[in-house]
């Protein structure tokens, strides 16, 4: 009963305009939706770490989660190889982000990509831990340094002053906000796109 309602209020905002997505999540779904779509995913075996309801959604010749507990990515590794690993929010609460990507470098297959989304600009968030946070180049060299490829990183950001005020005392969301203007001085989110050899 509960997510019929929660889908229902969620169809009417869409329907109306407002959007519900968390303001740190609309410019980086934004640019890697568009990566993906340039380099297609229908012949792509994708895994998700700590999989939650949106990447899902593309069209995957193999959609795969690894969740925690059951998984921890600073400790496994399946044993299988994919195209694509996405890791949406989750790398700021790891205890060894550095073993964690090196798990994720194994997993992918020559080629393959890691798409790694993560806050920058944000409130302390302990769910169940919050360790770490990394800006463009910070997050470039942490995974040039895990084995990736330097030449075949690519990051970007997205923030302003107004998203991070916002951000304060609860999760603020992109409502009926249109211009989501960027201000370098500002990087609430940072997000890269990292090709192993």
């Amino acid at each position: 009963m509960q997510d019929r309602l929660k889908q229902a209020v969620e169809s009417l905002a869409r329907a109306v305009g407002y959007d519900k997505t968390h303001i740190t999540r609309v410019v980086p779904y934004r640019t890697i939706d568009a990566w993906l779509d340039q380099h297609g995913t229908a012949d792509k075996d994708a895994l998700e770490i700590s999989a939650g309801w949106k990447w899902r959604t593309h069209n995957w010749r193999s959609f795969t989660e690894m969740n925690w507990p059951e998984h921890d990515i600073c400790v496994d590794a399946l044993d299988r190889q994919f195209d694509v690993i996405i890791a949406d929010n989750v790398w700021e609460h790891l205890k060894y982000p550095a073993r964690a990507a090196r798990h994720v470098h194994a997993m992918l297959r020559p080629g393959g990509v890691f798409i790694n989304i993560t806050p920058f600009l944000i409130k302390y968030h302990p769910i169940p831990i919050d360790c770490s946070r990394w800006t463009e180049m910070g997050m470039k060299h942490f995974l040039e340094e895990a084995g990736f490829d330097p030449d075949g990183i690519e990051t970007g950001s997205w923030g302003n002053a107004a998203a991070v005020k916002a951000n304060f005392h609860r999760w603020a969301r992109a409502g009926w906000r249109r211009a989501l203007r960027n201000d370098p001085d500002f990087p609430v989110t940072v997000w890269a796109m990292a090709r192993r050899d």
